[in-house]
């Protein structure tokens, strides 16, 4: 009788660790995209407020924002050389 409450502690610790995977990686990887989002628009914010005094704006869209996000400083760099060029 004792090896059947043990296996079944042990099977129901295995259920609470795969539950807990489960769950917690998505949310991980969901906090990690909207920091990423958040950085971006504090960085396309500040580069539209110091190139304003320029003439230069860069759009607000979800486009830029996931490039300014992902690829945080090259990335609004990249935009504003784009911005610049074309």
């Amino acid at each position: 009788m004792e090896w059947k409450v043990t296996l079944m502690g042990i099977m129901g610790l295995l259920g609470l660790y795969l539950i807990g995977t489960v769950i917690i990686k998505p949310l991980k990887f969901l906090v990690r995209i909207i920091l990423y989002i958040f950085i971006g628009i504090l960085l396309l914010f500040l580069a539209n407020f110091i190139l304003g005094q320029f003439g230069l704006h860069i759009a607000l869209n979800p486009f830029t924002i996931l490039t300014a996000g992902l690829f945080q400083l090259p990335g609004v760099i990249f935009m504003v050389l784009a911005q610049c060029l074309l």
